[in-house]
């Protein structure tokens, strides 16, 4: 018996100097050391070594047990050794390289130009509402004075989802769903995207909108002018003029066209402004009566204006941009210079 636990010593010490790999040690471990380990069987065994031999076989068995671990730890702290050089080679970071250029994000022209009118206009207590962009073509025309084959909707040629459905063509149709559930005095406007059939260097299927409308008692035509003025040398500077033109609306009675002066040529007239020294900017007006009648509010007590103006256009005449086009592109080199 004790020749036979010399041996297993000698054999396994072997197998553990010979080991490739931590896994390797690692199973020789349990084989020799585990609950059911080839050395654990034998310690077991001690119950029928007669008495006179025990002691001797009691000594041998666990020198060789600690032969073995000892072995056993010797193996796993050299492989963890060679992993961790390993890993420091390949991992290695030095600290004295410059780091890499991360470009930090931007936003969008569209999107610089929408967040200031929005802080414009909530500013002077406009509050902001929303709608679907999928309409109903009630809200989109009917209730907006366009009664179906009015020929004002050849004005707006849209995409139609069916008869009834359209995406919308412009965010007029919030300021109806906000009437329909809110009694006057109202002060909103309605940024969003809308859809029309146009592709051009100066118009594009999709773009931005900001719809705004006031309602409340004694609003007149002055009130529209002043809000107007406002927002435009908030966004063009003071020194910008506006005037308004007689236009033709279907949901506004009178209604006009705002021009503003040339931010090219400061009004003395150039290519841009086709030498007039103007540049129509949005369109605007008092809300028809027929509206409120549609929205359930009394037109002999309550009046008010809306106007309506393309984000993109406020865009291309800020930042000088010739081609609307540019916008829905998302070209790097472009949106980099913003």
């Amino acid at each position: 018996m004790l020749s036979e636990i010399e041996a297993l010593r000698e054999t396994a010490g072997d197998e553990i100097n010979k080991a490739g790999s931590l896994k390797d040690v690692q199973d020789l471990k349990v084989k020799y050391l585990g609950k059911k380990g080839l050395l654990t069987v034998k310690l077991r065994s001690m119950g029928a070594i007669p008495p006179e031999e025990r002691r001797a076989f009691g000594s041998l068995i666990n020198e060789a047990k600690s032969y073995l671990e000892s072995a056993i730890t010797s193996q796993e702290n050299r492989f963890r050794s060679d992993e961790l050089n390993q890993s420091l080679r390949i991992e290695k970071i030095d600290v004295t390289v410059p780091g890499r250029y991360i470009p930090a994000g931007q936003l969008h022209p569209s999107t610089k130009v929408l967040d200031e009118l929005i802080t414009i206009f909530t500013g002077l207590g406009f509050t902001v509402a929303e709608g679907p962009e999928v309409e109903l073509d009630f809200y989109n025309f009917e209730a907006l004075n366009m009664p179906k084959e009015h020929p004002a909707r050849d004005m707006q040629d849209t995409f139609y989802v069916s008869d009834d459905v359209v995406l919308r063509t412009h965010t007029s149709s919030v300021q109806v769903r906000t009437m329909e559930k809110t009694p006057p005095p109202l002060r909103v406007i309605a940024p969003g995207k809308v859809y029309r059939c146009d592709a051009d260097v100066s118009h594009i299927p999709m773009f931005h909108q900001l719809e705004g409308f006031m309602v409340d008692k004694n609003i007149r035509m002055s009130d529209l002018k002043g809000v107007l003025e406002l927002f435009i040398h908030r966004v063009f500077g003071s020194n910008t003029s506006i005037r308004l033109r007689p236009s033709f609306f279907p949901f506004t009675e009178p209604s006009a066209e705002i021009d503003m002066s040339c931010v090219i040529c400061g009004g003395k007239g150039c290519n841009v402004c086709s030498q007039t020294g103007w540049i129509e900017i949005l369109g605007a007006g008092m809300i028809n009566p027929r509206i409120y009648e549609m929205a359930g509010y009394a037109p002999d007590k309550y009046t008010g204006f809306a106007f309506g103006l393309g984000i993109e256009r406020v865009a291309m005449l800020k930042y000088g941009i010739d081609d609307i086009r540019l916008f829905p592109e998302n070209d790097r080199r472009f949106l980099a210079q913003f």
